[in-house]
């Protein structure tokens, strides 16, 4: 009885201990050859953040440094990569020839989908 009493505080003790730990963060990543089309599709995450999908398929999500004007309403971007060729949190996001830093950039879930409202 003692010892299924003990088992039984222990289960608890690990339940308790396994809720109170913090999610894991994302890991920080890259996106290999982002300067020799690593990079197939993109979609601005209103205008401080950018869903990125790599030519494999997978979903990235990268955060800017702060507010990357005319990224939500911008038709074309370019990624400045710097020499190695792959895109990272020290990477930058161009648009209209402004370049903006990203500070992050994870694996992601697609991005959700956008709804157009029609203008009246």
């Amino acid at each position: 009885m003692e010892r299924m009493l003990a088992f039984g505080t222990v289960i608890l003790a690990l339940a308790v201990a396994a809720a109170a730990t913090p999610p894991t963060p994302p890991q920080e990543t890259h996106i290999a050859f982002a300067n020799h089309g690593g990079i197939s599709d993109w979609q601005s995450d209103g205008d401080e953040a950018m869903y990125l999908r790599s030519s494999n398929g997978k979903w990235y999500h990268a955060k800017l440094l702060g507010r990357c004007l005319d990224l939500d309403t911008a038709l074309a971007v370019g990624f400045d990569t710097g020499p190695v060729g792959d895109f990272d949190k020290f990477s930058k996001i161009v648009v209209h020839g402004r370049p903006c830093p990203i500070t992050s950039l994870v694996r992601s879930d697609p991005p959700p989908r956008k709804v157009y409202k029609p203008h009246h």
